[in-house]
């Protein structure tokens, strides 16, 4: 998976000098100037998804262990 960033020019999408190749598969998300990351925002985010990318992440049901430890933690 690749992350790219374009904008909207007369009703399709602009990624620059990026060449996708025919027929690849996209989905885009449409953001709300609320939803604009900051460009720190941004780096850690890509920083985070080629961690996982590498498989140096935990597994979804590492965190969710992890998120109830926590609660119950919170909750006494």
């Amino acid at each position: 998976m690749e992350i790219l960033s374009g904008k909207v020019i007369d009703g399709r999408v602009d990624f620059g000098d990026i060449d996708l190749p025919e027929g690849a598969s996209v989905q885009a998300f449409v953001l709300k100037e609320e939803d604009e990351m900051s460009p720190e925002q941004l780096a850690e985010l890509e920083a985070a998804l080629e961690e996982a990318d590498r498989g140096e992440g935990i597994s979804a049901d590492e965190m969710l262990r992890q998120m109830r430890e926590l609660r119950e933690r919170l909750t006494r």
